[in-house]
């Protein structure tokens, strides 16, 4: 398709993103991080929502590659990163702190919820998903 052709239909590039990727993520959703709150341990909870997120990069690695390279800190990506915020919120509140250790908590827990960790740990370190997951539960309880 040329690019007149794109243009006819999709004003501007975030036009064309917000299309795209709207289509793309009804087909490949997001974990479910309500049922995440149903797994009253923090760690099994914990272990739970890496399990899901990393299958989840997995299945979708190449997408959210492209998409963070080139949009990462511009507004569409919003309701990415709000989601992985949530996530990590959800992951945090089951260990039931307050003040700085909960705020060391939920950068660890984000930390591990990362792409960029994820790629960093199975692509470039060679670690299972299991071997990642385990890392990331210590990192957190040592937070």
């Amino acid at each position: 398709m040329g690019r007149v052709t794109v243009y006819r239909h999709f004003p501007d590039e975030t036009t064309l993103f917000y299309a795209c990727s709207g289509h793309y993520f009804s087909q490949h959703p997001f974990a479910d991080i309500e049922r995440w709150q149903q797994i009253a341990d923090p760690h099994e909870r914990l272990r739970e929502g890496l399990r899901e997120s990393y299958a989840w990069y997995e299945e979708n690695r190449q997408m959210i590659a492209m998409a963070l390279a080139e949009a990462r800190e511009l507004p569409m990506t919003a309701p990415y990163h709000d989601f992985w915020g949530s996530a990590a919120e959800v992951l945090a509140a089951a260990w039931r702190i307050r003040g700085r250790r909960r705020s060391t908590l939920k950068a660890a827990i984000a930390l591990a919820l990362s792409f960029d960790t994820h790629r960093t740990l199975t692509r470039e370190q060679h670690l299972t998903a299991d071997q990642s997951i385990a890392l990331m539960v210590r990192l957190a309880e040592s937070a």
